[in-house]
């Protein structure tokens, strides 16, 4: 849920897209994580890596160009990461099946 596109291009060598989302647990954020996982690798798209999936609190996913981030709701609260790209273009997202 409240999931969050950052266009980096021109802003970071990094990557050039930053998907922000939440879960509302560790559970719930490990599902989440292995669904992108599985949905890219059935077309071919392979991580460079992927940490945090032991504690589930921030996953981070590195596709290249597109860094995952997944949090948990009081994590991605703290860290509050979209802050620290508040001149990046945001890409609206519309989110499906979530009460």
């Amino acid at each position: 849920m409240d999931v969050l596109v950052l266009d980096l291009k021109g802003l970071s060598v990094i990557a050039d897209f930053f998907i922000i989302c939440s879960g509302e647990s560790t559970t719930q954020v490990r599902a989440i994580a292995e669904a992108i996982e599985e949905n890219f690798s059935k077309k071919s798209i392979r991580p460079v890596g992927i940490e945090g999936l032991n504690y589930s609190h921030w996953v981070l996913m590195d596709y290249g160009d597109i860094i995952i981030h997944v949090f948990e709701e009081e994590t991605r609260a703290y860290y509050q990461l979209e802050k620290l790209w508040l001149d990046a273009p945001r890409i609206h997202v519309e989110e499906k099946g979530h009460n």
